[in-house]
């Protein structure tokens, strides 16, 4: 039998753990996601003659892809996405030109935004949300000192932006492509740019974001009609003036799970794009707060643990946090303000509450990369403690076999 004082163990890293409130806000999210995805959805599904329970069934099958993409992300190290991430980037924009393709893209109520996969469709701008974190964190990690101190230094993420937001607004997809343009220029900033720099940077974008704006009369009439949506509530600002009413209703505790009148066919798109109204028809004020809640404390640990990932040296991890974090609370910005007359109408979901394939699929795949972050910035931490309490590493130590000894 082996001797005990010559046993080692044979882990030589300090343990790493997941940001446990983090994770239990994001399971949050879901489950309130696939609640509201029932309740919202059932009318239509009716008047469909799918049955009432056919968009929660597609809603859980994708949920079920996404819980598995997320765990595999969890279990991924983010070394491998770093050094992925020039070729992930090509896919990315090849994706987004495929949905030009005939045969392989299709066009849905004017717009190219969609691949046919066959059996389901696919958006390839959920991919490229997180694609695009991946590449301005390695950029960033790759190009620290130049962002920081030139002015060229942030010429290539700008530029890989521009390029996906003009692929975006030739689909046409205005909201995702102000998205992209706004995360790069967020993470280049706390990766350390210059505020001077990045305003000379994209003074060139304003007027190409003006012209993508105005460019066709029903952008127009989006950005004139939420601001008075009851000067056309049957036309131009009717999608608003339902959403408005249906949040009205809601009042401070709501009319109850399962009792909006609104989602009954007057609310378009009620369990996509207006889902929030329903939470707030349904729910009241209460569940507003909650949702915007839940979303405040994933952004809020996602920023954080990015500035832990920066004084660890985790500078990737960092940038993946801090990248994540803005996409995930941009998103549910726009998505709240366009539900309560803030915004115009973007057509961008709610993360891990709207119903959606790919989206709900990415953006799992999406907090599984975040909550990656958060266990490689944690392991750095509990290595840095160890070192500044004195505790030497534990190395391997191979055991020598003695004769007699039991393998």
């Amino acid at each position: 039998m082996l001797d005990a004082a010559s046993q080692a163990t044979r882990r030589d890293d300090a343990p790493g753990r997941y940001d446990l409130l983090l994770l239990l806000a994001l399971l949050g999210l879901v489950g309130i996601g696939v609640v509201m995805v029932t309740s919202s959805s059932i009318a239509v599904a009716e008047n469909s003659a799918r049955g009432a329970f056919y968009f929660l069934k597609r809603d859980l099958f994708y949920l079920a892809i996404g819980v598995a993409a997320a765990a595999i992300a969890m279990r991924t190290e983010l070394k491998l996405l770093e050094r992925r991430a020039f070729p992930l980037l090509g896919l990315g924009v090849l994706l987004l030109a495929a949905v030009f393709l005939p045969f392989i893209g299709m066009r849905i109520n004017g717009a190219h935004r969609w691949l046919n996969l066959v059996v389901t469709s696919f958006q390839p701008v959920e991919a490229v949300k997180l694609i695009l974190v991946v590449y301005v964190a390695s950029y960033l990690m790759r190009h620290r000192d130049s962002v920081e101190t030139s002015f060229l230094g942030l010429f290539k993420p700008l530029v890989v932006a521009a390029v996906l937001v003009l692929l975006l607004l030739a689909q046409p997809d205005f909201g995702s492509a102000t998205l992209v343009i706004s995360v790069t220029i967020a993470m280049v900033w706390l990766g350390g740019a210059r505020p001077l720099h990045l305003a000379l940077m994209g003074l060139p974008l304003m007027p190409l974001l003006y012209i993508a704006a105005t460019g066709e009369s029903y952008r127009v009439k989006r950005l004139t009609s939420f601001m008075d949506p009851w000067a056309h509530p049957f036309t131009d600002g009717f999608q608003l003036t339902q959403s408005l009413m249906a949040i009205g209703r809601g009042e401070w505790t709501g009319v109850g799970l399962g009792s909006s009148v609104l989602k009954l066919s007057y609310l378009p798109e009620a369990h996509t794009d207006f889902i929030f109204a329903v939470i707030g028809e349904e729910l009241g004020l209460a569940g507003v707060l909650l949702v915007m809640g839940l979303f405040a404390i994933v952004v809020w640990r996602g920023l954080r643990m990015g500035l832990k990932g920066i004084k660890v040296e985790q500078r990737f991890a960092g940038y993946v946090a801090f990248g994540i974090a803005l996409m995930l609370a941009m998103q549910a910005i726009v998505s709240i303000g366009v539900n309560l007359g803030a915004l115009p109408t973007k057509g961008l979901t709610l993360p891990l509450i709207s119903y959606g394939g790919s989206s709900m699929v990415l953006t799992c795949a999406m907090a599984g990369v975040l909550l990656r972050a958060t266990f490689e910035i944690n392991r750095a931490l509990a290595r840095r403690e160890a070192a500044r309490q004195g505790v030497p590493p534990v190395a391997r130590v191979e055991v020598p076999r003695h004769e007699g000894a039991i393998a």
